[in-house]
């Protein structure tokens, strides 16, 4: 195991040498994402079923070690949209002391695959698992704040969508209409601002115009302060009394689609990263420094993080170039947090709202989703299945379902590319496509006793079937067969099993040899097909050798 995979990306800047300019560029850009993140780590806290303090706590403590330990250079860490559904369930159902064992046994999770070097196996998930997930996402984040959007009154916001959405409807008498303009409001405050004022805090700059105007206008609304009693200041020592090795069992599934969670988005976070700096990241260091973060929210009472794509890019815009950035940001939160107090009590919960009903519309990939729905009935057929089990069902079960249903897609488009051609198959279509005037050698010059067999594409478990059939329908069987592997990539155990018969047949009547076969492909032939069958069964590197090989006086008795 290399060291260097788990080198943190602040060890490498400062091995590189880190100067007094590079200090202020970064901390003004943490300053710019503090300003970013500060409303929306509260309004996500609130959106999961917590107090908002929870949101900052989390985004200083694992936002400041995800940009200390992490692989990514400019990685902003904190509470995210794909963590919101989650963390509500979790609490429903387990209570907030259920969500912290979750939170650090996911951080523990992350840190076993992070040091399994996993961090790689995640560019293996397909587009349409993560776009049909976090479309879902999208939507349930939606639904969730329709209640505070409009200012309705709920007695109980259940955590699954159907039953959300009967409340929701049930309380519709209790519509407030200032909570309403004021949610609308601030919706087409913050898309203007991104259009026409790209660079400007636009979050920060309509949740202090929400509030102001609560507090002049003396709106009839609900703020922080009037739901939670006030905003929470203050910042707890560490503790582990919430953790219960009875609730282990039944807490498991979800720190496992925590970590799942934390582990996609962060990955993906920095691979956007690396896309708009050039750098490259270290994922495996990575996922550590995400279980890391996790297990010291949980300990300090926060809920979930991850990176963060939007305040990445943020971080990336403003001009950072460093971890330290990442580091900054978490400290003027938390200097936010204890100084601005009284102030933040008085945002309303309708500009929060609206402020998530933004994230929705971001994550929910629109152009994304309906360009899948183009494509290939197995992509359509993924992608529907993964959003609507994320929306109706459990964010666990789209995963693993849509992962398996896009593995089972992807065995049958490569089992349509496993192909075995006779010599005479192969000069029958030369003929047709170049037109019977071609020149020819039949049967590649070889003797009529001699045949010759093509392998196109990946001999595997999913065209085993296919390959077995083919070899099963050769017609007369010659003394000595030629098989060209030139274009098989691999072959695993099933594959070789269903070569292993036709082999068999052909070495009782004569001979065979491979030819054109890689150092692995070989080496897979000879660990998976009986030693004293393989052993009778000649290489070539070139299909000219194999030609002689078949020839020779011995080889055609």
């Amino acid at each position: 195991m290399s060291w260097r995979l788990f080198l943190p990306k602040t060890v490498t800047v400062l091995r590189q040498g880190y100067g007094l300019a590079d200090l202020r560029a970064d901390l003004l850009a943490g300053l710019t994402v503090a300003i970013v993140a500060l409303p929306l780590a509260m309004a996500l806290a609130i959106a999961s079923g917590t107090a908002p303090a929870k949101g900052i706590i989390t985004a200083v403590v694992a936002g400041f070690l995800i940009s200390l330990l992490g692989g990514s250079r400019f990685q902003i860490g904190g509470p995210t949209g794909a963590f919101v559904v989650i963390v509500y369930g979790v609490i429903a159902k387990h209570g907030y002391d259920g969500l912290l064992m979750a939170t650090l046994m996911a951080g523990l999770i992350l840190i076993v695959a992070g040091l399994a070097r996993l961090g790689t196996l995640i560019k293996y998930i397909p587009d349409p698992v993560t776009t049909g997930f976090t479309s879902g996402i999208a939507a349930i984040i939606l639904v969730s704040q329709l209640a505070d959007f409009l200012g309705l009154k709920l007695a109980a916001a259940p955590a699954d969508l159907i039953p959300k959405l009967q409340a929701v409807w049930a309380a519709r008498d209790s519509l407030n209409p200032a909570a309403a303009l004021l949610a609308a409001g601030c919706l087409g405050g913050v898309l203007a601002l991104r259009r026409w004022a790209p660079k400007w805090p636009g979050f920060l700059i309509v949740t202090l115009g929400a509030a102001g105007a609560v507090w002049a206008l003396k709106l009839p609304v609900e703020t922080i302060g009037s739901r939670f009693g006030g905003f929470s200041a203050s910042f707890e020592p560490p503790r582990l009394d919430f953790w219960s090795w009875g609730k282990v069992e039944a807490v498991f599934p979800s720190a496992l689609t925590i970590a799942m969670l934390a582990g996609i988005e962060s990955l993906l976070s920095a691979v956007v990263a690396d896309q708009m700096t050039g750098r490259r990241h270290r994922s495996n260091m990575e996922l550590v420094a995400q279980g890391v973060a996790n297990i010291a929210s949980a300990l300090f009472g926060g809920i979930p993080a991850t990176g963060a794509i939007a305040r990445t890019a943020t971080n990336i815009r403003a001009g950072a170039r460093s971890p330290v950035s990442g580091m900054a940001h978490a400290v003027f939160l938390l200097v936010f947090m204890l100084a601005l107090a009284p102030l933040l009590a008085l945002a309303p919960l309708a500009a929060l709202s609206a402020l998530l009903v933004v994230i929705a519309l971001n994550m929910a990939e629109v152009p994304r989703f309906r360009l899948l729905l183009k494509s290939s009935p197995g992509d359509r057929a993924v992608l529907v299945v993964t959003f609507g089990l994320t929306m109706f069902a459990d964010l666990t079960v789209a995963i693993a379902v849509g992962m398996v249903l896009a593995s089972f897609v992807f065995m049958h488009r490569m089992s349509r590319l496993v192909a075995v051609e006779t010599g005479e198959q192969l000069f029958q279509r030369d003929v047709e496509e170049r037109g019977s005037e071609a020149p020819y050698a039949p049967n590649f010059g070889l003797p009529p006793e001699v045949g010759v067999l093509t392998f196109r594409g990946p001999l595997f478990f999913g065209g085993a079937t296919v390959l077995k059939d083919a070899l099963d329908n050769i017609g007369a069987r010659k003394r000595f067969y030629i098989l060209r592997f030139d274009e098989v990539p691999m072959v695993d155990p099933t594959g070789a099993h269903a070569l292993e018969d036709f082999l068999a047949r052909s070495l009782r009547d004569g001979g065979v040899v491979i030819s054109g076969a890689t150092a692995s492909v070989e080496a897979s032939l000879r660990d998976a097909i009986a030693d004293p069958l393989i052993e009778q069964v000649q290489f070539a590197d070139d299909f000219e050798a194999a030609a002689a090989i078949a020839t020779a006086p011995r080889a055609t008795p």
